[in-house]
């Protein structure tokens, strides 16, 4: 159709159509994405520069230094993050980061600029921070008390640093390898030539497992050959005639000629420059967990030359791609913006580990070997098994398919299922044995290209290992006996460890009747049940048991909301565990009394403020209603809640750690409209969508349509309010009334979904609050 051939008020409007189709079109999702989310209220997220999944991070540094600018720091508490929102004081930009974990690590290697006189005291050097910017692959802020302009990008082993001296004169580039968040200490590093050092550095001892302990290997280029440059070292201080004798005492001692390398635990290297206003300084850098060879081959290889505006777009044509998986239609801006964002901090971890040439460390060895798929680290798979995991597998289901082939590689090689893996080294942090839960998960969602046998193998070792051999279940012996994990120490989480083995050993049934294992089927599924032995029916909850078959007394059910310490529960209550039986929600339920006991016994979980937002095993609670369906209201007003209430477009916008994308991924599913409350299960519990029309592009290796298309229309279209309940949804010409689960192959085969909502939900006294 032509424009000429239409009347002039149709010529216009198809025009002015025409241009906001194409706006949208070349919109970029990236700039929906706010990478400052979650970096205040203990989100522990950090707004600097990683491509998806990638190996390198490099962000900014403001956790030490200023008691008078920062609010927080490092060594004054239990701090797990590089970056707050909250602080003020920059001291560099640190390589390599995690991103909303709950313990310290890594956050080292930091480099940064100065201008002056020479300073390698990183609390002179620091400055006030001002003009963050951020968004996937690029951050940039103001040295106020230098006038410089910072700015990071990033590749997926690699990253580039742009520091311009808007004044000019004396100027410094510095090294800080003392510097870092990680619990170790102690570095090497030696000069190549005038403007390429290389080195290493001591990381591990991620939530204090002494045995955690790896080297970060470095290589870092600089732009521009520096007339002046060496290293530093803090001294140890000293007393009496050597305090005289030594003027470097206690201080940071420079050295400007000495070229062969240097270790310490608080060392650095300096260079300094003669510069010109405006002038801008490249600091490249390449990182490898295997040696200094690989780290320069890195560095070499993803940055063959000097060009940081094309890392920077090429970091950002990557995050396009990867978020561009979903594409949304309506909401509110900050809706958008919370959506993207908590996309964007699900595709940080797991990060690749194997360098250019496919070398990785072996698990638990000092050995090396070459991958022939993406070697994946950073399994923290106590919180990622429940959610990330299985939307990885629906939204990108080849990443899925690599992480399992590395959890099964690690075992080959350490002999173990991983638990809570880092940088090729188990810490063995929180409980439970979620590789299980997570390669269950992964072939009955249709992703099956793996060894399965070599699978199974591995996971019965973990259900059948005697205790004092099991690494992964080390009070196994009571719970094979008894059926569940007695109270043997004050403060064993017993509990928490059995609830944790009861999931896992239903994933395992289901496992093994997949592979025709019938006995074995039978055998997990009679030990998954046995969460009854907690159940306490003078409180209507779960309660640890004594080893001579007692409960526990006294009892105090809202004992550990404030992370005190509790006997039976980790990180959480009673309350917030009594319902973590993920895969017998009726069975439950008839333990309990019955649907109407079960339903009060759950709603005053919300209503008695005893449901942890941040706590991952009752974050699958609000959908617990939708098995049954006349209270399944209840969901969709209490996920609407909670998405209004704990999920904002602002640093505090994340209702605690995020635990590698774990709360992310919650808020992804809710706004989508369908949650996976029970891993390993292919059903799902279903809430009203957030948007008007979502599309997700599906890999058609795995699924039979190239789309799933999720919309949602209000039964009453000459209203503007908000909706959010339903009770009837469409697929094809089926319409299904007071439905609220549905099952994975249909909604991934549904082609589209479409949810019919309303202003009220399912009791007529209940209304939008």
């Amino acid at each position: 159709m032509k424009l000429t051939k239409l009347p002039l008020v149709a010529a216009l409007s198809l025009l002015v159509l025409s241009s906001n189709v194409w706006a949208q079109s070349t919109k970029r999702l990236i700039d929906e994405v706010n990478p400052f989310i979650g970096t205040s209220n203990f989100g522990t997220t950090n707004p600097g520069a990683v491509v998806p999944n990638g190996l390198m991070s490099i962000t900014p540094f403001n956790v030490s230094g200023s008691p008078e600018l920062n609010k927080f720091d490092k060594d004054k508490r239990w701090w797990s993050t590089p970056y707050t929102a909250d602080n003020k004081f920059f001291s560099g930009f640190s390589h390599v980061n995690l991103s909303g974990v709950g313990c310290p690590e890594l956050g080292s290697i930091i480099v940064s600029a100065s201008a002056g006189d020479l300073d390698v005291d990183y609390t002179h050097y620091g400055s006030a921070m001002s003009e963050e910017k951020a968004h996937p692959g690029y951050y940039s802020v103001q040295l106020d008390k230098h006038k410089i302009k910072a700015e990071v990008t990033a590749t997926q082993r690699t990253a580039v640093s742009a520091f311009t001296f808007e004044r000019g004169g004396k100027s410094n580039i510095l090294v800080n390898l003392g510097l870092g968040l990680t619990n170790e200490s102690g570095a090497t590093v030696r000069f190549l030539n005038d403007s390429t050092i290389v080195g290493s550095k001591l990381m591990g001892t991620f939530c204090y497992a002494p045995q955690a302990v790896f080297n970060q290997y470095f290589a870092i280029r600089i732009s521009r050959r520096a007339p002046a440059s060496g290293y530093w070292k803090k001294q140890p201080p000293m007393e009496g005639v050597e305090a005289e004798w030594d003027k470097d005492q206690g201080k940071y001692k420079i050295y400007p000629t000495y070229r062969k390398e240097i270790s310490g635990n608080d060392i650095g290297v300096w260079f300094s420059y003669d510069t010109k206003p405006g002038e801008t300084i490249y600091v490249q850098t390449g990182v490898s967990f295997v040696s200094e060879e690989n780290a320069l081959l890195n560095l070499t290889t993803e940055q063959p030359k000097l060009d940081f505006a094309a890392v920077r777009r090429a970091a950002e044509d990557s995050w396009e791609k990867a978020l561009r998986v979903v594409e949304v239609e309506g909401g509110t801006t900050d809706q958008r913006k919370i959506f993207y964002t908590a996309l964007y901090h699900l595709l940080i971890h797991p990060n690749i580990l194997q360098d250019v040439n496919g070398q990785y460390p072996m698990m638990g060895s000092l050995q090396t070997a070459t991958t022939k798929h993406d070697r994946y680290t950073v399994y923290s798979l106590w919180d990622t098994y429940r959610n990330v995991h299985p939307l990885l597998s629906i939204l990108y289901p080849r990443k899925q398919l690599a992480m399992v082939e590395t959890m099964l590689d690690m075992y080959k090689e350490g002999g173990w299922l991983p638990k809570w893996e880092l940088y090729g080294q188990e810490t063995f942090t929180m409980e439970g044995d979620p590789s299980i839960i997570v390669i269950n998960d992964t072939w009955q969602r249709g992703i099956r290209d793996f060894d399965t046998k070599l699978a199974y193998e591995a996971m019965l070792k973990g259900a059948t290992t005697p205790g004092k051999d099991n690494k992964l279940r080390p009070d196994f012996d009571d719970y094979a006996s008894r059926g569940y994990v007695p109270l043997r120490e004050k403060f064993d989480n017993s509990v928490s460890h059995a609830l944790e083995y009861y999931i896992a050993d239903w994933n395992l049934s289901q496992f093994a009747s997949a592979m025709g294992k019938k006995k074995d089927a039978q055998l997990f599924a009679r030990r998954a049940s046995g969460y009854k032995h907690y159940y306490d029916k003078e409180t209507g909850l779960l309660r640890p048991i004594l080893p001579d078959g007692k409960f526990l007394t006294p009892f105090h059910p809202t004992l550990g909301r404030d992370f005190e310490p509790n006997p039976g529960f980790h990180e959480g209550n009673s309350w917030n565990y009594s319902f973590y039986v993920p895969h017998d929600i009726r069975g439950l339920a008839k333990l309990m009394g019955g649907e109407r006991k079960f339903v009060d016994k759950l709603q005053s979980v919300f209503d008695k403020e005893n449901y942890d937002p941040a706590n991952e095993p009752d974050i699958a609670y609000p959908y617990l209603f939708t098995y049954f369906p006349k209270e399944a209201w209840r969901t969709q007003r209490i996920t609407s809640k909670l998405l209004g209430l704990y999920y904002r477009n602002d640093p505090s916008g994340i209702p605690g750690n995020d635990d590698t994308g774990a709360m992310s991924a919650w808020a992804i599913f809710s706004m989508l409209g369908f949650y996976p409350d029970c891993p390993g299960s292919m059903s799902y519990g279903l809430t009203t969508p957030t948007f008007d029309k979502v599309t997700i592009h599906l890999d058609t290796k795995y699924y039979k349509n190239p789309t799933l298309v999720i919309e949602t229309r209000p039964v009453d279209e000459h209203t503007n309010r908000q909706r959010i309940y339903f009770d009837e949804f469409q697929i094809g010409n089926k319409l299904y009334k007071n439905t609220y689960r549905i099952n994975h192959d249909e909604l991934m085969n549904a082609g589209k979904i479409t949810f019919f909502t309303k202003l009220v939900g399912g009791t007529p006294e209940i209304t939008v609050d």
